[in-house]
């Protein structure tokens, strides 16, 4: 596990991602499958909160140059200082949506 990866994780990750496994390992190859199908994956966190052991990150996750993306919300559970469950939910940016606001 790389070093910046072992500081942010604990030493078990709960997934509730169902295309990912749990734990620390899991975690990082996810990660890294992910950047592999997708060299140019880009995610600009717009806004982040936090109460109590929840962070959230709501983002917009491109997988490839020009497309419009994804809105996602990462809800991560911290312990001590490190990751130690996640969920996501992730929605396509629509080509035609029914207003004018943003997802972001």
């Amino acid at each position: 596990m790389s070093s910046a990866a072992a500081d942010a994780l604990g030493t078990t990750c709960t997934q509730h991602d169902p295309e990912a496994q749990d734990g620390p390992e899991a975690f990082i190859g996810y990660t890294h499958w992910l950047r592999g199908k997708f060299p140019d994956l880009r995610l600009d966190i717009r806004r982040t909160v936090e109460q109590g052991d929840l962070v959230v990150t709501h983002s917009n996750l491109h997988l490839t140059p020009g497309d419009r993306g994804m809105a996602v919300a990462d809800f991560w559970r911290v312990e001590d200082g490190r990751i130690v469950e996640h969920w996501d939910v992730v929605q396509e940016v629509p080509e035609e949506p029914a207003n004018q606001n943003t997802m972001f």
